[in-house]
């Protein structure tokens, strides 16, 4: 049962990054994944329940592979864990670009659906504070709110950097140079 969860994950993902979350129809969710549509609302319950769990499964994904990434580039500087873990964002594969894509569906929803609004505010709220907290690693002694701050212009800057590599607006290399001069300049300016 497992697999075909992950499967309806896998598929949802991918639509959600081709088409949008208006054009997720379950019915050709359960095609793509190639699972009953019963299934699909046994594991779900509704539509709305594949699209949090579809934000869940991204955010779970993003966090296993940088943790995976750092883990085996033996990472210990915590300057660059905190680089490394923002330049993952950008890797022009189409695991991350489906992903991000499908994030930033989900986010535009967001504006107009409240249950996924909620959940959206939740992972970034755990994503910031995770950023946070290698901030923190980086400059010891800095007050959380500070560090929090910090990371909520970085995690934002990301977003809208993602949105323009994704569309064309930037190449993958010069959106990795901008988050690479964002976090020099929050650094110099924190440890002041």
């Amino acid at each position: 049962m497992a697999d075909r969860r992950t499967a309806i994950m896998e598929a949802a993902a991918r639509l959600i990054a081709r088409r949008g979350v208006r054009g997720l129809r379950i019915e050709e969710l359960a095609a793509e994944a190639e699972v009953s549509n019963g299934l699909i609302y046994y594991h779900f319950k509704d539509r709305a329940g594949v699209l949090r769990a579809t934000l869940e499964f991204i955010n779970v994904r993003a966090e296993r592979h940088t943790r995976e990434h750092v883990a085996a580039e033996h990472l210990a500087d915590p300057r660059t864990v905190l680089e490394q873990t923002l330049l993952l964002e950008f890797q022009d594969t189409a695991e991350v670009r489906e992903h991000t894509t499908a994030w930033g569906e989900l986010r535009a929803s967001a504006m107009f659906d409240d249950l996924l609004r909620t959940d959206l505010a939740e992972a970034t709220r755990v994503w910031d504070h995770e950023v946070a907290d290698l901030i923190a690693d980086v400059v010891p002694g800095l007050k959380a709110a500070v560090a929090l701050a910090a990371a909520q212009r970085l995690t934002a800057l990301l977003e809208g950097l993602s949105g323009r590599w994704l569309s064309g607006g930037l190449t993958v290399d010069r959106a990795r140079e901008l988050i690479l001069a964002a976090i020099d300049l929050e650094l110099t300016q924190l440890a002041k």
